[in-house]
């Protein structure tokens, strides 16, 4: 009997243990991870300090460097119009290849309800996400219907700012024609500085609009929305998404004149492959008449692109600087241990490089993106090389969410990569497209050009030329080379959709080679 009584005992202690410890254990298990997505426009990938480009100061993006995993060639694929973010950033919510992405935002923009479940929010949603965004969107997808709260939802870019342009062009066109006058024609914030004399725009002017916009500067106003939210959701246990969506570095470039003050004009260096004139500009659909084209004067001055660069590098900072507020509020919050960091920029842009200003093209400088990760078990301080897209942090939150991927989503989780389970990239080259008048693959080192309007195709070796000035396309010894890449390019081309025919070209090359 004793012993009866004693193993009853034992029993109702071990049936007491498991009940207060097991719902304790379960709930560890079944708790999912928090996203914050920081998300940045134009941002080329040398813009962060710690990554190796010591010209500018980003103390807080070096935070994320420092403190997680980069991959240090992220892309964007390109875009179907001079708006090089409307695609990157429908990519990124559907988790769509680019053709397939352009066909998804034409559903949205009908209203296709089908199409906006397939979202990125509306995914994480269905999981148990508050999700939230605040910023630039630029998406057909309605942000306040696709997320559960939204907030000063950003155009593009400042309305006054671009609205300027057009009259413009079109007083050019009637009255001249001739680019010796273009800089003559161009309004206010466009087509300078013609010289240091040039000041009547100013970056620091809060009466000029832009991104003072409403009085209080655009990158501040993503700064305080993500702090409210976080002070809310620290006191929730629901798990979130917050998509924060700087217009920096987009220009118009203005800043606090701190910022500026960062960046003395002597100490800016003009890029190596400065050029004054691009000479396939037109032909590639750059000419003077794209927006972006049109913010220096023509032809490009040494003058002009360092006070280009010197206001997008403070802007840079600024935006850095809200970056950090944001991440200490994290840290504070109490959330941090479970939540993942993601850091990246819908494009690059050029900002001087090859004659150019913007981003519709296919160089590094345009397509090449930084990109980070920090969170829980992410090894920290790490530099991963293999190939990556932006869009790819979509499919990477999936799965750490435990959402199985839809068929639909294209592109792929990079958590094999980070932790060491997979050596290559899962992509077999890089595909870039613009309109109809660019294609481009970058692979094993070597990156093919396509100018299908002209026929004209380029090919770089990266590790001895990074900046892209040595074209090897007409060299006999890299025929082989460039017949080899473009057969691949039409291959790549098969797996984006990709309707443009180059088969032609192609035929020309091999019969050259």
């Amino acid at each position: 009997m004793r012993i009866t009584h004693l193993f009853s005992i034992l029993l109702i202690l071990l049936v007491a243990s498991c009940k207060t410890s097991g719902p304790e254990k379960d709930n560890k298990v079944e708790e999912k991870p928090n996203f914050v997505f920081l998300f940045a426009d134009d941002q080329t990938f040398e813009s962060i300090r710690a990554l190796g480009f010591d010209e500018v100061h980003t103390p807080n993006l070096d935070r994320l460097v420092t403190g997680g995993t980069s991959f240090t060639h992220a892309y964007n694929m390109g875009g179907w119009n001079g708006a090089i973010c409307v695609a990157s950033r429908a990519m990124i919510i559907s988790g769509s290849y680019i053709w397939n992405a352009q066909k998804k935002s034409a559903k949205w923009a009908k209203g296709d309800t089908t199409a906006l479940n397939q979202t990125w929010s509306r995914l994480l949603e269905r999981q148990g996400y508050n999700t939230y965004m605040t910023g630039k969107w630029h998406v057909q997808a309605p942000a306040d219907t696709i997320f559960n709260e939204a907030q000063h939802i950003r155009p593009g870019m400042p309305r006054d700012h671009a609205n300027k342009l057009g009259a413009g062009i079109k007083k050019w066109k009637e009255e001249s024609g001739d680019m010796k006058d273009w800089n003559d024609y161009m309004p206010l914030g466009y087509g300078r500085p013609t010289g240091p004399d040039d000041t009547e725009w100013s970056p620091t002017d809060t009466l000029q609009g832009g991104f003072w916009e409403g009085g209080k500067h655009w990158s501040e106003v993503v700064r305080d929305d993500a702090l409210s939210f976080i002070e809310t959701a620290k006191k929730k246990e629901d798990p979130f998404f917050m998509y924060l969506a700087f217009n920096a570095t987009h220009d118009p470039r203005q800043a606090p004149q701190r910022f500026l003050d960062m960046y003395p004009l002597e100490d800016i260096e003009v890029p190596e492959n400065f050029l004054p004139e691009y000479p396939w500009k037109d032909d590639m659909g750059n000419p003077p008449g794209l927006r972006d084209e049109a913010l220096a004067p023509f032809p490009r001055t040494e003058y002009a692109v360092k006070v280009h660069r010197r206001e997008y590098y403070a802007l840079l900072s600024h935006m850095d600087e809200q970056i950090g507020k944001v991440l200490d509020a994290l840290e504070a919050s109490g959330k941090i241990d479970n939540t993942y960091i993601f850091f990246g920029a819908d494009h690059g842009l050029s900002v001087g490089h090859h004659g150019l200003i913007g981003k519709q093209s296919m160089f590094d400088h345009s397509v090449r993106i930084p990109m980070m990760v920090v969170g829980p078990g992410i090894p920290k301080g790490k530099l991963l090389n293999q190939d990556v897209y932006l869009q790819d942090i979509m499919a990477t939150t999936l799965e750490l969410a435990n959402v199985d991927k839809p068929d639909y989503v294209q592109f792929n989780s990079f958590m094999d990569i980070i932790n060491g389970d997979r050596k290559e990239s899962h992509y077999d080259g890089v595909y870039g497209a613009y309109i109809n008048v660019q294609r481009m693959i970058r692979k094993n080192g070597f990156k093919l050009l396509v100018y299908p309007k002209i026929e004209k195709v380029l090919l770089f070796d990266l590790e001895n030329d990074p900046n892209e000035m040595n074209d090897l396309a007409d060299d006999p010894e890299y025929s082989e080379k460039v017949e080899t890449l473009f057969a691949d390019l039409l291959e790549l081309q098969k797996t984006m959709d990709d309707e443009l025919s180059l088969q032609e070209i192609y035929e020309k090359v091999k019969n050259k080679s």
